[in-house]
């Protein structure tokens, strides 16, 4: 590689995933699930335009995604530089923000670490579990990989990475503890609420019928039985909703990457430029370097035999 690989490089874990385009899907889920907390929810819903209901309002709503889409794949595929000055801007909003606390109105920042902390973790749940769920070629041991390598995204927006969870077992130690404090509030509803009908220019409201739709229904089946609970809506039964992931993953993985990844905000095209067409970002490389272990595993095994 002539370039500079960033933060992660092409043969880590996140270079792979986050090429997938399940991983949009696995982002709608996300919000649906930070959603749950109340005050990381009030902290977005004090300090986004995006749930105003003017014209400002609806174009902050879809400029909210596609700057997350953008962040998430600066991090990703961008220069070391370019990743660590998103981090930054990042920080520097958010350690100027705050929000009241909805049950008792104290005033708090919104880059509690806490909070963070809560992002952070219902948002890498939602890409393993989402990507995982839809036939998305990754064992155990590189789903603990990810976990570790997403420490340095946390550490990016404030976190200390020794206190991120850097495997599946912390991750849903982390869930259990943290489950007692969820609740559905005003807030949540809102956020579900845009999540079910975000503010759409009237041309396009067929398309949000169309598509829009069966993208928030899936990503709201594949939650945990207990957000389920707590918003009070039913989904279809898991068999169900997994069948349903596997085959969107079909589907969309079926398009080719070249025109994929031509969508804004177009990060791998531009680090596959810099490295070369050898670093595309593809599940069977996954399988290959799973494949690679597991044989030397077996070789050890045959060594101390």
């Amino acid at each position: 590689m002539a370039g500079d690989p960033g933060l992660f490089g092409p043969r880590s874990v996140t270079w792979q995933m986050h090429g997938d385009p399940m991983m949009w899907i696995a982002g709608v889920r996300a919000l649906y699930l930070q959603a749950l907390h109340p005050r990381a929810v009030a902290g977005v819903i004090q300090n986004s335009a995006a749930f105003q209901s003017n014209k400002r309002g609806r174009r902050d709503a879809w400029g909210r995604l596609m700057r997350t889409a953008n962040f998430v794949g600066t991090l990703t595929y961008g220069t070391t530089e370019a990743a660590e000055r998103a981090g930054a801007t990042v920080r520097r909003i958010h350690c100027r923000l705050s929000a009241a606390d909805p049950a008792t109105g104290e005033r708090y920042r919104i880059d509690e670490p806490d909070l963070l902390l809560w992002v952070h973790c219902a948002e890498v749940d939602s890409y393993l579990h989402v990507l995982r769920r839809s036939g998305f070629p990754l064992t155990g041991a590189q789903a603990d990989a990810y976990l570790d390598e997403q420490r340095v995204s946390a550490r990016l927006v404030g976190l200390d990475p020794d206190a991120v969870p850097g495997d599946r077992a912390a991750l849903a130690a982390y869930f259990a503890a943290v489950r007692p404090e969820l609740a559905l509030t005003p807030g949540a509803r809102q956020v579900d609420a845009f999540l079910r009908r975000p503010p759409t220019p009237a041309p396009l409201v067929p398309a949000r019928a169309l598509v829009w739709h069966q993208v928030a229904q899936l990503a709201y089946g594949a939650l945990p039985a207990h957000a389920h609970e707590l918003y009070g809506r039913p989904a279809p039964p898991p068999a169900v909703v997994t069948r349903r992931l596997c085959a969107t993953g079909r589907i969309l993985r079926a398009i080719p990457p070249a025109l994929r990844w031509r969508l804004p905000p177009q990060h791998i095209l531009r680090a596959v430029d810099r490295l070369g067409p050898g670093t595309r970002p593809a599940p069977y490389k996954l399988r290959r370097s799973a494949a690679i272990l597991d044989g030397h595993k077996d070789m050890q095994g045959e060594l101390r035999d």
